[in-house]
């Protein structure tokens, strides 16, 4: 008879069973800063893995992109179905600072705003801003009644498609190039592209729902912490820097001293 090893017969491990680790215990949360151009500056909070060696948690939140809606960032519920994508560019202790990295439509938004009985104009086009950013941006339209107008339907004619796209896109680049990325959000928030498009077309045929639908970051320039800086401290927290961080004071002093010397 082969003596081999009894396998109903179970001998308990050595050092007993090992206890679940916490996927959290070596993990820390960090709050996400938007920049200034919106009112509220507290999106939320993100984790990171603690930094062990030469892994740094700052490194690992740089150019993570958070998702968050326009309504949650300016506190009106009127612009929920804009939803804003903010990248963290870089860390201030437990602060992330982010800049604005496109924008989008809901799709519940998008398809409301589908109907019969009308034509549909889209256009894009590849513009850059004044501080170097690469964008596109995507501009959609519908076509309405014109005044006192029986006919139920609304249907623009091809060649007038055509004009109404050429004015389209020679709106967002004149807007987009006269401008830094800043300014341009402060552009995109209250619709006024939109609305120039709305008015300049009105011409070839009058036009309703005319937006902004989409921006996309194609290349961002290189990273400059001054401009980070500027975009996100505004100018209602600038006496509370100076009032917890005295050396500041102490310190563009000297700076300005030793400038005034180097004239002469």
């Amino acid at each position: 008879m082969a003596v081999g090893k009894n396998k109903r017969i179970s001998k308990g491990k050595k050092g007993g069973k090992k206890k679940a680790a916490d996927p959290f215990a070596k993990k820390d949360w960090y709050d996400i800063k938007a920049p200034s151009v919106f009112n509220v500056r507290n999106v939320g909070k993100t984790l990171v893995t603690r930094t062990q060696g030469t892994k740094i948690a700052s490194e690992g939140l740089k150019h993570r992109v958070f998702e968050t809606s326009l309504a949650d960032l300016q506190g009106d519920e009127d612009h929920a179905y804009r939803k804003i994508r903010l990248r963290a560019e870089d860390v201030q202790g437990k602060n992330v600072l982010t800049n604005f990295w496109g924008m989008d439509f809901t799709t519940d938004k998008l398809r409301s705003l589908v109907r019969k009985w009308q034509t549909l104009i889209e256009a894009h086009v590849d513009v850059k801003t004044t501080d170097s950013y690469s964008l596109r941006m995507f501009c959609i339209g519908f076509t309405k009644k014109r005044a006192n107008q029986q006919k139920r339907t609304c249907y623009a004619q091809s060649s007038q498609i055509r004009q109404i796209r050429r004015k389209m896109r020679e709106i967002m680049v004149n807007q987009a190039q006269s401008c830094d990325l800043k300014d341009l959000v402060q552009k995109f928030i209250p619709e006024s592209i939109g609305r120039e498009i709305e008015k300049a077309t009105s011409s070839i045929y009058p036009l309703q729902n005319v937006f902004i639908r989409k921006v996309k970051i194609l290349k961002a320039p290189k990273f400059d912490l001054g401009k980070l800086m500027e975009a996100s401290i505004t100018l209602v927290n600038v006496p509370q820097i100076f009032s917890q961080n005295p050396w500041i004071i102490n310190f563009l002093y000297l700076f300005f001293s030793l400038k005034s010397c180097l004239k002469y």
